[in-house]
């Protein structure tokens, strides 16, 4: 018998795929075994290597998030519950950074873990990660009141918080997920997210993808298929393999 946590995960995995080959993705076949045979893999996260390295990173990420546990320097520390500093692998190849938290990671203190986080975590399976293999931030890490937009002064206040993250961190890859993650890292985009995703940046030595949030594709499934295209850019640029999840007829 199936696990029930490995159950729920093939049922999302099938129903993201199904919505790629409703959006036109012809790369997609969805053959039930082989994805009831990434059950257990998906729940079996890859811990990372216990090195000194790795101990000394998740150190430095912890006394980051001491310090943003502590922080007051914007009007965001009045109405936030929790902060959240991010959390993942302290050795990652591939980092994800999003806006800012919103109700439910406000409650929970932990980044990505609301609807868009959800359909984030079918994204990361899609591409054979984990999210334990991978680290998921944002630009600012305390909740904006009523999930609106972070505004100038506070992104500038919380954003070194982020870099000094990445400078830990060092991953291959970063994929900027929404335009203000973007205009985090590389300030304003005239042409605006719709025109640059699927194109790539460089900071500080770091390939980034930039694509659609997850919010924005769950307003508009259809998107979900360019998003997909840009992970497996992303796949690429890693040098991992694009993942098959069924026989071609």
């Amino acid at each position: 018998m199936i696990p029930a946590h490995e159950k729920q995960t093939i049922n999302r995995m099938i129903h993201f795929l199904e919505l790629l080959q409703d959006c036109g993705e012809k790369d997609v076949e969805i053959d039930r075994d082989t994805i009831r045979s990434l059950g257990p893999v998906l729940h079996t996260p890859r811990k990372p290597r216990k090195t000194a390295a790795a101990r000394a990173v998740a150190e430095g990420l912890k006394e980051i998030a001491e310090r943003v546990a502590a922080c007051t320097q914007c009007e965001l520390c009045r109405t936030r519950t929790n902060t959240v500093p991010g959390q993942g692998n302290p050795q990652p190849e591939l980092m994800f950074v999003g806006e800012g938290p919103g109700a439910d990671e406000d409650e929970q203190g932990l980044a990505f873990v609301g609807r868009a986080g959800q359909l984030l975590t079918d994204i990361i399976h899609a591409m054979q990660f984990t999210r334990e293999n991978v680290f998921i931030g944002n630009i600012v890490k305390c909740r904006p009141p009523g999930n609106r937009v972070p505004e100038a002064d506070e992104m500038e206040k919380c954003l070194p918080y982020l870099k000094e993250q990445i400078a830990l961190l060092k991953p291959k890859v970063i994929v900027c997920l929404g335009a203000t993650a973007v205009k985090g890292l590389f300030g304003p985009e005239p042409e605006g997210i719709t025109k640059t995703r699927g194109t790539w940046r460089t900071y500080e030595g770091i390939d980034v993808m930039l694509t659609f949030h997850p919010a924005y594709l769950l307003r508009n499934p259809p998107a979900k298929r360019e998003v997909w295209e840009d992970m497996k850019e992303v796949l690429r640029r890693l040098g991992r393999p694009i993942p098959v999840y069924g026989k071609k007829a």
